[in-house]
């Protein structure tokens, strides 16, 4: 292709995407430049530590999640590029590549084991852990699944068959890595998204019913998960065996009281509370920040979620109903993660495996969140661009 065929059409492409920038929803990106910009602030300081034992230097964890940044940014600028038609259209193939990753994980050989569990595959340098992927996958699928039979999930559970196979056959991908956590919370999000989308309260409660049952047969019937919730409900009964992460993590909340005891000041990151850095950051976050940092963290998570159900809630009225079900899936699911790792860190829940979207270490985590975030702001973009179509179509009519 010559070089004047292409001059029109990277002009048309450089004019779509400033359209598009333009028309973002400016508070949003705030709050999240926010969250992901004190979350390396925390990152550098929650494990320097860890990395220092390593041998890597003091900022090695800040320099790999500075290197996953650019890749998870550069990803959501392509999904943000993508009409939503374009996505919808590939529901059925993202979600078989769900399922294919989820399978390729336990592969001998292929997914690698740490700490008991086999969750990650390597690629090159870095390790690709597949829940993260195959959760935005699916949401994607789900939304489209029930778009297409909104009208009989309000008077049918049968429309409901494909999704809950689809989520069985997930849940036992899961459960054999194990990844229990990120399980839970899939489960929830799809229940939440079947109930936005006028599946009857009956029915909604009773398959929230038997998710609850299943998930409490799951604890009880694994060892481990029932020592946490047992070392749950009194943590100090065994402070250096089952209760030894929970002890620590309430011991650094405790001491940051109102303001913390400042910032890289935490002593608990040093090595006396496990998985500083991932799981627990929120609680350094507590010691070194205070009451007041945490006020700050959780009003920001509750502004982004706050907002992705504003956007689906304005998706659905205008009868977009894929973009309205995907826009609460990723707001649910956002505000579940964050309220399960802060519950978890402040000794509210069990302790669970999950890290805080946007702020703890891992590079899977942080670009399919960001991912998550560009859908939700092309949903917002194509929400906004109809609304002043719809708009400007009023204003003609009246002049005619």
């Amino acid at each position: 292709m010559t070089e004047a065929a292409l001059r029109p059409r990277l002009a048309a492409l450089l004019t779509q995407r400033r359209q598009i920038l333009e028309d973002l929803d400016r508070s949003l990106l705030v709050a999240l430049v926010a969250i992901v910009g004190l979350g390396l602030v925390m990152v550098a300081s929650s494990s320097v530590a860890v990395a220092e034992q390593s041998g890597s230097g003091p900022l090695h964890m800040l320099l790999r999640q500075l290197m996953f940044l650019p890749l998870g940014l550069l990803l959501a600028s392509l999904v943000l590029g993508t009409p939503l038609a374009r996505i919808e259209a590939y529901a059925g193939p993202l979600m078989l590549a769900a399922v294919f990753l989820l399978l390729l994980v336990l592969v001998p050989g292929v997914g690698r084991e740490v700490n008991g569990a086999v969750r990650w595959i390597p690629v090159g340098p870095v390790n690709v852990q597949v829940s993260e992927v195959a959760r935005v996958l699916l949401l994607v699928f789900v939304a489209s699944h029930l778009s297409r039979h909104a009208e009989a999930v309000r008077h049918s559970l049968r429309p409901l068959f494909s999704p809950a196979l689809v989520l069985g056959i997930t849940g036992v991908l899961l459960l054999a890595q194990p990844d229990f956590g990120a399980l839970a919370i899939l489960a929830a999000t799809v229940g939440a998204m079947i109930f936005i989308a006028g599946v009857p309260l009956g029915f909604s409660l009773g398959i929230s019913t038997l998710g609850g049952l299943a998930g409490m047969a799951l604890m009880h019937a694994s060892p481990y998960r029932l020592e946490r919730l047992i070392a749950f409900r009194d943590p100090w009964a065994d402070p250096f065996d089952s209760g030894f992460q929970l002890t620590q993590s309430l011991i650094a909340v405790g001491r940051g009281e109102w303001f913390g005891v400042g910032l890289g000041n935490s002593v608990q990151k040093l090595f006396y509370l496990p998985e500083a850095h991932t799981d627990f950051v929120f609680a350094v976050l507590a010691e070194e920040l205070g009451v007041v940092g945490m006020t700050v963290v959780i009003g920001l998570y509750a502004f982004v979620v706050l907002r992705a159900c504003l956007i689906g809630g304005g998706a659905l009225r205008s009868g977009n109903l894929f973009a309205g079900l995907l826009a609460c899936g990723i707001g649910v699911s956002l505000g579940l993660q964050a309220f399960v790792n802060m519950g978890v860190n402040l000794g509210l829940l069990p302790t669970k495996g999950l890290t805080l979207p946007l702020m703890s270490y891992g590079g899977s985590s942080l670009i399919m969140t960001l991912v998550a975030m560009g859908l939700l702001l092309r949903i917002d973009y194509e929400q906004r661009r109809a609304s002043r179509a719809a708009s400007q179509l009023t204003r003609t009519r009246r002049v005619s």
